[in-house]
């Protein structure tokens, strides 16, 4: 005899199924919908309708053929009132965007932190600036569906505890825990909270506001003051045995190579980390910007041995992975071609090399916001999946 909880989890189950068929194929129809999912005419009427009253689906206009009979109403998703908030806890910044369900960037503001080591204030801060987009977006009539937060470090997802942030200089912090206490404080109870790695929800945002099926696996890399990456496998994170899968801002390089944020010599992060790069000019991070696109000579060459270095990683990355596509983002992208020609003239040589093809190498579709689009892709994807 099916429980109750059975028949809800059931129930929850198919009603996203029909949304990520509607969102992969937009224009189906119910009766088309009842063939792919296997579910009766009547449950996909039933489902269908409830998606429509909640504003996860919409009716579109049904095209005049001229043939006889009545013509199938085509379902896409609705992208008006439904949203999710995204958000990035970098080094020294905070980000917090609406998304809509169609991938659509609703709202963003950001924040400067000035002593991001401060765990409590940074949190505080951050919780401020949730709270007020939840405000602004009920405010306008919207709905939310969640919350989700990347940061640069390992975290375990079950519990979401960060493990170790290195360049937050966080370890073992109850991350989830402490900003579901911070948001409380500023009167935001009821939403869903979700808390993962940067590169992994930037990852995320790639597939999940894809307007049409993406490369699978892909990769993405994330190139910033840390490096990080995320992997996504036939729809699913690829996360590891404890979570920590991606830290590639910390693969050695070179033995005796330049020290790291870690402790450790010659890592990925040491070689071309935007804060390392600046650091070996003797610059800010905006003034290395400013004098790569100057031209400089010095800048320029910096960023030549940087980008190789990158084009090395992306390559053994590759040869590790066989992903289908690789995604570059991050603040470093803005850095041009000066960085990223010689990381893809490096990959390219060493591949044909070997006589092999590179998988296509293409820039975040979001940016600079890759981030905290992507932490709100986390909660659709959350959402999308229920088990």
């Amino acid at each position: 005899m099916a429980i109750t909880g059975d028949q809800r989890l059931l129930k929850r189950i198919n009603r996203m199924a029909l949304v990520r068929l509607v969102r992969s194929q937009p224009g189906l129809s119910r009766a088309e919908l009842s063939v792919l999912t296997g579910l009766t005419k009547s449950t996909v009427s039933l489902l269908v309708q409830e998606l429509i009253d909640e504003s996860w689906l919409r009716e579109d206009l049904v095209l005049v053929t001229g043939a006889i009979g009545r013509r199938p109403t085509p379902l896409r998703l609705d992208g008006r009132r439904l949203v999710m908030i995204g958000v990035e806890l970098g080094v020294g910044n905070l980000c917090v965007v609406s998304m809509s369900l169609d991938g659509e960037v609703v709202a963003s503001v950001q924040q400067s932190v000035s002593s991001p080591e401060h765990v409590d204030e940074v949190l505080e801060t951050l919780a401020e600036l949730i709270a007020l987009q939840v405000q602004e977006q009920r405010a306008a009539g919207r709905e939310l569906l969640g919350i989700g937060v990347g940061v640069p470090g390992a975290v375990m997802e079950l519990t979401g505890v960060l493990a170790v942030a290195p360049n937050l200089g966080w370890r073992d912090v109850p991350l989830r825990e402490a900003l579901q206490a911070a948001l409380a404080r500023k009167g935001v109870t009821d939403l869903a909270l979700f808390v993962q790695n940067d590169g992994d929800v930037a990852a995320l945002g790639e597939v999940e506001f894809a307007s049409t099926p993406v490369a699978d696996p892909l990769l993405y890399i994330g190139l910033g003051i840390g490096v990080g990456s995320g992997l996504v496998v036939g729809g699913r994170l690829l996360l590891g045995g404890r979570g920590f899968a991606g830290e590639i801002g910390h693969i050695q390089q070179q033995a005796d190579g330049p020290l790291c944020s870690c402790g450790r010599h010659g890592c990925a992060e040491a070689f071309f980390g935007l804060q390392a790069m600046a650091n070996r000019l003797g610059c800010s991070i905006e003034m290395l910007e400013t004098r790569a696109h100057a031209g400089e000579e010095s800048a320029r060459a910096l960023l030549a041995e940087a980008g190789r270095h990158l084009g090395v990683l992306m390559h053994n990355l590759w040869t590790t992975l066989d992903p289908a596509v690789i995604v570059l983002g991050g603040p470093a992208c803005r850095l041009g071609d000066a960085f990223l020609a010689p990381a893809r003239a490096c990959f390219g040589k060493l591949a044909h090399a070997a006589h092999l093809e590179i998988p296509p190498v293409v820039e975040a579709r979001f940016g600079d916001l890759a981030v905290p689009a992507g932490a709100a892709a986390l909660v659709l994807h959350k959402l999308l999946l229920p088990i």
